[in-house]
């Protein structure tokens, strides 16, 4: 054998060695994630067998086993608009929330986006002897609640926690406040929850961390776990003679005699002269003489015909057209109806608030009593379809949940964002929104979800929808709410007018299909026609 041969073969084997030491190496790490891995599920093979489809009467939404539009990567695909949807894994074993970290992973791609709809998960607890999968529906109780959810003036990330009070036994659902938003766009999206030993839940959005939170601090849960040490004394009732008013009208106040409570608030400018040039005998508006009776109008039918009304084309140079009327001009004379000065009331008590007793409910935590998952289900109700989740995974620690982001979410996303930036790029800046204007619009949830704007929230929320469907009126969106806020804040600043009193909004209670809030109830109401008004076929009349 020539030496050139020989350095060929060991050339050979040290690639095979390289190659099988690499091998190796991939298989010990993988056993290392394995280790860290409690549940994945990447739906490769068909969820048939496996996962099971609810067969409840209301659910008549079918699933299906599909590839990601652009992709060879299968899913579990939503594949009928406006269907209740439930299906749920039974785990080989219940998943224990409180032994160290604990991490909730599974992508989303709303292929057909998202306009009134929910794609989240629910942990389910440990069911009642007895219960079968087949029974899932929206009594079957959950330990969490994780996923998108958007329709009308829901737009939100739910984090959800049901939690067993000790003192009463009763299983209380726990809202993350201020969660973040749902990414409005047909890509492929991962949604993480990590849950610490230190009680802070962390969640991201394509592991970007988009909300941290403590699951003790009563400013990031509604309501709190722990309730308030007090509370009012439902017994405690107000006095009779309390009197709460801070002022009153001065009781020896005497109108003055001059005060002319008959006075006009507006008066005839009598040096006002008729501007030279009025054009008297002209009409505003004429009968426009280009119209011309429909050949299908029938005057039994339609009654006569009347020639559509334009403006008078002599006006427009001239100051003003028909009758000449003295304007109106403030009275000076004017001082309104007369009322008392207010004064401080001498018998002013404050306001009355109950007062405070023991909490009977209250008790003290250190860590919350997770219930540990036994099963993952999807319960939803949506008007879209084309949801398609993906890649489930529990593990015990973040760098697992990192990697399978790396190795299943991140390909695809890749692939999607390109394909859609050339997309945008051949349809025109004005046709679709861009990164800038979608976190501009992230912002602006976030704004209209703050307390003080609690009272103009519905109506922030129909701007920021009406500037995602019309990326051309972003600009004009924008000024719109920022005049709300300012005008708010003007308000609060130099006073005013009392701000309207405004009732604590309810808890969302997301988890059932009858009140959820992607439950499609938000019907839109049609306006009625008037059935009594005439038929009309010619121009409208403009009534003067």
């Amino acid at each position: 054998m020539g030496r050139g041969t020989q350095l060929f073969v060991v050339g050979v084997l040290f690639l095979v060695a390289c190659s099988s030491f690499h091998q190796l190496c991939a298989s010990s790490s993988s056993s290392d994630d394995d280790d860290h891995t409690i549940f994945y599920d990447s739906f490769d093979d068909s969820f048939e067998g496996r996962w099971i489809v609810s067969d409840k009467e209301e659910y008549q939404g079918v699933w299906k086993h599909s590839k990601s539009e652009g992709h060879d990567d299968y899913g579990l695909l939503v594949s009928e608009k406006a269907r209740k949807y439930a299906i749920v894994k039974e785990l080989d074993s219940p998943v224990s929330l409180k032994d160290g970290t604990v991490v909730l992973q599974f992508e989303t791609r709303l292929q057909n986006g998202l306009e009134c709809g929910g794609a989240y998960l629910k942990y389910l607890r440990p069911q009642e002897a007895g219960w079968k999968a087949k029974e899932f529906d929206n009594e079957s109780p959950y330990t969490i609640m994780f996923g998108p959810d958007k329709c009308g003036a829901t737009n939100k990330v739910h984090f959800i926690l049901k939690h067993k009070n000790p003192k009463n036994g009763e299983y209380v659902e726990h809202h993350l406040k201020f969660p973040p938003s749902v990414p409005s766009d047909k890509l492929s999206h991962v949604y993480t929850a990590i849950l610490k030993p230190n009680n802070d839940v962390r969640i991201l959005i394509d592991g970007e961390e988009k909300k941290k939170a403590n699951f003790l601090s009563a400013e990031d849960f509604e309501p709190p776990l722990i309730p308030a040490k007090t509370i009012p004394d439902p017994d405690d009732k107000k006095p009779e003679d309390w009197d709460e008013r801070a002022q009153i009208p001065d009781p020896n106040a005497v109108k003055p005699d001059d005060w002319d409570e008959d006075a006009p608030m507006e008066i005839e400018d009598e040096e006002a002269v008729k501007p030279e040039g009025w054009l008297d005998d002209e009409p505003e508006e004429i009968d426009d003489p280009d119209a011309t009776k429909p050949e299908d109008w029938d005057d039994e039918e339609d009654g006569e015909f009347e020639a559509p009304k334009i403006d008078n084309p002599k006006c427009e140079s001239a100051p003003g057209c028909g009758e000449w009327k003295k304007p109106m001009k403030s009275n000076p004379a004017y001082k309104g109806k007369w009322s008392a000065p207010l004064i401080d009331n001498p018998n002013y008590k404050g306001i009355w608030k109950p007062q405070e007793i023991p909490n009977p409910d209250y008790f003290e935590l250190e860590r919350p009593d997770f219930e540990p998952v036994a099963a993952i289900g999807i319960e939803i109700w949506t008007m879209q379809d084309g949801i398609l989740f993906d890649n489930f995974l529990i593990a015990k620690d973040e760098k697992t949940a990192e990697s399978y982001r790396e190795t299943t979410w991140k390909p695809k996303f890749e692939v999607e964002k390109e394909k859609q930036k050339a997309e945008d790029l051949a349809a025109g800046s004005d046709s679709s929104l861009t990164s800038f204007q979608k976190k501009v619009f992230d912002i602006l949830y976030k704004i209209a979800d703050l307390p003080i704007l609690s009272t103009y929230k519905l109506k922030i929320y129909d701007l920021i929808e009406k500037g995602e469907k019309q990326p051309n009126l972003s600009i004009g969106i924008l000024v719109s709410i920022l005049v709300i806020v300012f005008t708010i804040v003007f308000k609060l600043i130099f006073g005013g007018k009392k701000q309207a009193r405004v009732e604590k909004e309810k808890t969302e209670v997301a988890d059932t299909s009858n009140n959820q809030g992607s439950s499609g109830d938000n019907e839109e109401e049609k306006e009625k026609e008037d059935a009594a008004a005439p038929r009309r076929r010619g121009g409208s009349r403009r009534e003067t």
